[in-house]
């Protein structure tokens, strides 16, 4: 197996800087579109041998060195027993979850039953690839889900959980209680299937103060962190507009701290410490420069970063609009800088 990425998580040397994006498998890949065109978002993720197949494309194209199983963070939340529509506009909760009442109809699904066709993919990614990179396995954190589950699908402002969470705080942790307890076992059936790393996304973390995220995120994510890593695997933990939460991201005990584009890679790399590393940090509008422009941005991030604990990678999502050969150039580029970075030459 190439195991660039599993090392680097690790903090181990590597013989160049390994690289994934995420959402690579995706609507800017033409042989994405080419299957989703015949089927609904949703029912793509519960196909097993489709997921599998569109988990595998940008390995294939990009040679990344890592794919990332197709899924929604969602899947597990519609698991719990509420309605849940994903769509070309984003997730749509019908049914939002307000009162207790609502919390209480929710339920701890025995991950198998109710999402098993996740770690299905992962079996079949895994084949398909012939183990020759890691799979990555992924959930949302509770806050994220909630946030979705209390808004009923996106939002600017995030009113809703926001006021559930200030104004009944009792409840608010019963929420983010209740989706940790799914989750865990949710990641531990993806790393028994053969996830040999996990990333947890906070997608919305960065819309709490820092005290509001002690309070409310940080117990959950650390009980998620411990758990996971107890099974052998290492663990990222990743969120948007979070610069002011490193410190708080790095107390969960993760193993990698993913950073936006907001702050430099080695101003980040000063705030967490040497003792973690650091996944990041490109944006996703970067792949939309000229390739000089594009190969320089690469090469300092690099030199940012350093030749050991690093996992690069973009601030964000990839963007639909964008050109596979500009992520493919990205790719070579991450590899070959990191090369030179080893030796000593990089900027030479």
């Amino acid at each position: 197996m190439n195991d660039r990425l599993l090392r680097a998580a690790r903090r181990q040397p590597t013989d160049t800087t390994p690289v994934w994006l995420m959402r690579q498998a995706g609507r800017y890949l033409p042989e994405y579109r080419a299957i989703r065109g015949n089927i609904a978002f949703l029912d793509l993720c519960k196909h097993p041998d489709l997921a599998a197949e569109v988990t595998v494309q940008p390995v294939t194209r990009l040679g990344v060195d890592a794919a990332i199983i197709f899924s929604d963070i969602l899947i597990p939340v519609e698991a719990m027993g509420i309605a849940l529509e994903l769509g070309d506009k984003g997730p749509h909760f019908p049914n939002p979850v307000r009162t207790a009442a609502d919390i209480d109809k929710l339920g701890v699904p025995d991950p198998v039953q109710g999402t098993g066709f996740v770690a299905e993919a992962i079996r079949r990614t895994r084949k398909a690839l012939n183990d020759s990179v890691p799979v990555i396995g992924f959930a949302g954190a509770p806050f994220t889900l909630a946030a979705y589950m209390v808004e009923g699908g996106g939002s600017k402002s995030y009113i809703l959980i926001k006021r559930l969470m200030f104004e009944q705080p009792e409840l608010a942790h019963r929420l983010f209680g209740k989706l940790t307890d799914t989750l865990i076992p949710y990641l531990k059936m993806q790393v028994e299937a053969g996830a040999s790393i996990v990333q947890i996304f906070d997608s919305w973390g960065g819309e709490l103060s820092p005290w509001d995220y002690e309070r409310f995120c940080i117990p959950y994510l650390k009980r998620m962190v411990s758990e996971l890593k107890a099974t052998g695997v290492p663990v990222i933990v990743f969120g948007v507009g979070m610069s002011t939460h490193l410190p708080l991201l790095k107390s969960t005990g993760a193993d990698v701290v993913g950073l936006d584009w907001t702050m430099p890679m080695d101003e980040g790399r000063r705030v967490l410490g040497p003792d973690v590393a650091v996944q990041g940090n490109l944006d996703p509008l970067h792949l939309f420069l000229p390739r000089e422009e594009l190969d320089g941005r690469v090469r300092d991030i690099l030199q940012r970063a350093g030749p050991v604990g690093h996992i690069f990678n973009l601030g964000h999502g990839i963007l639909p609009p964008t050109d596979p050969e500009s992520a493919k150039f990205l790719v070579d580029a991450v590899h070959k800088h990191g090369v030179a970075l080893r030796q000593g030459t990089l900027g030479k």
